[in-house]
């Protein structure tokens, strides 16, 4: 690999792909997906990215990939790789400097991670420019995630980041903690790794903690002090944590600079410190669809997509809604009844109640043609349906 300051520098091809055809659904239930979030402090402890982390880090999660897990990287360091270019010599404060190296450093930060990965015979990398409300708004998170999942399905690894060039909040406190742990959320996530610069949470001795039950419980440990080129800090990394643990995903803190790192965590070494979820894995997730939010409409189906609903897991394809009740958007929650009325569960819709409506009863390779687009096959995904209790056991008329 090129080190950073050479001048054969490139753009690598592997930033844009064209993904493969993909047949069936991708498999399920053995593949696990884990999302990694590298600090600045990690990819450049020097305020100027060093090209060997790179390297590592794209081996391990190759060979994570390689091992069954789905991988998604978070990565920081787009300001330490737009630095020099911008004739600063260390981090600027002033944050439309900050922004500036951020745009600029884009682009050299993708091309380390493409030449890396590319060394390391993982596979292509996307880029993906997410903001923190691109995951809090309904519609919005919905699109992002199907776009994860469709890179990941196509062997892609995403490489996501802070969009630092419009952003103020996040360009100021809390760095891409908090954006690592709404992707976690969103793909549904068994694992997030935060790789820092420190060997995990400290106690008060100074000692790392192995597990902490509650990120609160740690609140009197820290320390204030940030890294040069980061924004976070721990109490960042604590809150995040917070936010993935609600959600059933479980996170390590972890150090980013110890050789084989990412492979010690999965296998469950005593590496770093973790932090166990509140309710597991998908439960969290469908308990928030299923009793916190409110319907925004109705969907009916027809008795075949009920039992394949309650008896197989499916998600509910256009072909099997019957008729829709009310007006709502993309990603809204929606009440799903069988055909006698009889509540089936609810879930996240994929379209608005209008497309919905010009889809209900037609095949999934019909979606294109009626729409002129398509954003996925299903109008509500199995992993966004809450089935209503004592559904299951009822089960899909006769």
């Amino acid at each position: 690999m090129a080190h950073p300051e050479s001048t054969d520098r490139r753009p690598t091809p592997a930033v844009f792909v064209r993904l493969p055809a993909l047949r069936g659904r991708y498999a399920t239930g053995a593949v696990q997906t884990v999302v990694v979030k590298i600090g600045s402090a990690v990819l450049a402890p020097g305020a100027s990215p060093d090209g060997a982390v790179f390297d590592r880090l794209a081996r391990e999660a190759a060979r994570a990939a390689r091992s069954g897990w789905r991988t998604a990287l978070v990565s920081s360091g787009a300001i330490a790789c737009g630095l020099g270019p911008m004739g600063f010599a260390a981090p600027p404060r002033r944050v439309l400097d900050r922004q500036a190296a951020a745009a600029v450093g884009q682009q050299r930060l993708m091309a380390l991670w493409g030449e890396a990965f590319d060394a390391a015979g993982a596979g292509p990398v996307a880029q993906v420019l997410l903001t923190a409300d691109d995951l809090e708004h309904r519609a919005r998170f919905l699109n992002a995630r199907h776009t994860l999942d469709r890179l990941l399905r196509a062997g892609v690894t995403p490489i996501v980041n802070e969009n630092d060039s419009v952003v103020y909040d996040e360009i100021t406190v809390g760095d891409n903690d908090r954006l690592a742990a709404l992707v976690a959320v969103a793909l549904g996530a068994e694992a997030l790794i935060m790789l820092s610069s420190v060997d995990g949470v400290l106690d008060r001795e100074g000692r790392v903690a192995p597990e902490i039950v509650d990120p609160r419980q740690a609140e009197p440990w820290l320390r204030p002090g940030r890294s040069a080129t980061g924004v976070g800090g721990m109490r960042a990394k604590l809150d995040a944590a917070q936010t993935a643990r609600r959600h059933g995903v479980r996170v390590w803190i972890a150090p980013g600079r110890r050789e084989g790192v990412i492979a010690a965590v999965l296998n469950r070494e005593a590496v770093g410190t973790r932090i166990d979820p509140i309710v597991a894995g998908p439960a969290a997730r469908k308990a928030w669809i299923g009793a916190t939010v409110r319907p925004r409409g109705r969907l009916h189906i027809d008795g075949g997509a009920a039992d394949a609903l309650l008896r197989r897991g499916a998600s509910l394809l256009p072909r099997g809604v019957v008729a829709v009740d009310g007006e709502f958007e993309q990603g809204a929650v929606v009440e799903i009844l069988g055909p006698g009325g009889e509540a089936v569960g609810r879930g996240l819709a994929s379209y608005t109640s209008a497309e919905i409506r010009r889809i209900a009863g037609r095949r999934t390779d019909e979606i294109e043609a009626i729409l002129g687009y398509a954003y996925t096959d299903e109008v509500v995904h199995r992993d966004d349906l809450a089935i209503a209790r004592g559904a299951d056991e009822r089960g899909a008329p006769q």
